[in-house]
């Protein structure tokens, strides 16, 4: 049986790696052979998966960056107005920008959550 089309075989010095859009399966052994370009493929989005025969034994995939809660933001945005010595003002077009994206704001539609 074929791969499905959207696969690619990519052939490197050191093997045949399988490319599933941004999923990289590969073998320990190949893995070993070219663990920095495995690395440079990480870094630009892709998963790699490193297997064992047929069984995955590992995942190597970007680090995903910490996000900020709501309130710690308003924290350090007051921190901010305190260094600065001043609040910052918003420019009046993008806040009447903003007035009118919130006014036409339609309610989420949850019922396929349910």
């Amino acid at each position: 049986m074929g791969h499905p089309s959207i696969w690619q075989l990519w052939t490197s010095a050191f093997g045949v790696m399988i490319v599933d859009m941004a999923t990289i399966h590969i073998s320990e052994s190949d893995a070993a052979g070219d663990f920095a370009g495995l690395m440079s493929h990480v870094r630009a989005g892709t998963e790699v998966v490193i297997e064992s025969g047929k069984q995955p034994v590992a995942v190597l995939r970007a680090v995903t960056a910490p996000r900020r809660s709501i309130s710690e933001s308003i924290a350090l945005a007051e921190a901010r107005s305190k260094a600065l010595g001043y609040k910052p003002v918003m420019d009046a077009e993008f806040a009447a920008d903003l007035e009118e994206i919130v006014a036409k704001r339609k309610p989420r539609d949850t019922s396929a959550w349910d």
